[in-house]
């Protein structure tokens, strides 16, 4: 376990993203898709094997917990499936959150997390998470509205505890048009093999779209902070979603290990991504 302290707690500020801000528009060719998504998988694999001690003598670098949010049908799945793809699955651990169980509904919300929680050398990856009590718990009325205000508040202290402890925390919202969504959910009923994941509660949601983004935009003003910081992905093409979150994911991993003392090494002149 690395023993010394950060160079800096802090990271500049680069605000709070806006979901009326983010480019709808953009797309990659299956062509770039392919050879990006190579490249960056390479890269992936190269700074886990560092931090996990597989290159770096034993020594461990800070663990890594990437956080996935989204609009249903928003390609969460999709994106996981190639961030992980060239990784060894002993190093990594992936876990799907749905509706905490009555024995979970007993503790503190933040309570069901904590046993999936990467420690050093080790990453992490939340298919949904502690945001549910600040989106569908609000939205729901699973949570009164004191819980889901305090929540803001609470995440915000655990996160940042977490983070001055060496996590890496990496945040991200795959972000969908209203349309788009529609459309992927209309693909997915007449799929015989994906129907499954359309639910009653998918269509139910998309009623309240509107509700849901205004809780999306207070979660993303509240939560987002200089250690814990929430990157808005464009995910309307599916392609360019998946390269920007990996490129994502690589940039706030080679943040995390500069700030613990760690230098990632060149890429080898790969230039990874413009977006």
């Amino acid at each position: 376990m690395i023993e010394q302290q950060p160079e800096t707690l802090e990271e500049p500020v680069t605000g709070v993203p806006r979901l009326d801000q983010v480019d709808l528009s953009l797309r990659t060719s299956a062509e770039e898709e392919a050879e990006l998504l190579k490249a960056a998988q390479r890269r992936i694999l190269h700074l886990r094997l560092i931090n996990g001690g597989q290159l770096s003598e034993g020594r461990l670098g800070p663990p890594v917990c990437i956080v996935f949010e989204g609009w249903d049908a928003s390609g969460k799945g999709g994106v996981i499936k190639r961030l992980v793809a060239s990784l060894d699955p002993r190093h990594v651990r992936v876990t799907a959150y749905g509706a905490p169980t009555p024995d979970e509904l007993r503790h503190h919300f933040l309570w069901r997390f904590f046993p999936h929680l990467p420690g050093w050398g080790g990453m992490a990856i939340f298919d949904r998470s502690w945001y549910g009590r600040v989106l569908v718990e609000r939205v729901e009325k699973l949570a009164t509205e004191p819980q889901w205000r305090r929540a803001y508040e609470e995440i915000s202290s655990f996160e940042r505890s977490l983070a001055l402890e060496g996590m890496i925390i990496i945040k991200l919202w795959l972000h969908i048009s209203h349309e788009e969504q529609l459309r992927r959910f209309e693909a997915r009923r007449d799929d015989p093999l994906k129907a499954w994941k359309l639910t009653d509660e998918d269509w139910r949601n998309r009623d309240k779209r509107d509700d849901y983004t205004a809780a999306v935009q207070d979660m993303l003003d509240n939560t987002d902070q200089e250690l814990a910081h929430w990157d808005v992905i464009s995910a309307e093409h599916k392609r360019h979603g998946r390269v920007a979150v990996l490129h994502t994911v690589i940039e706030r991993i080679e943040e995390g290990m500069r700030r613990w003392g760690i230098d990632p090494p060149p890429p080898n002149g790969v230039d990874y991504w413009d977006p």
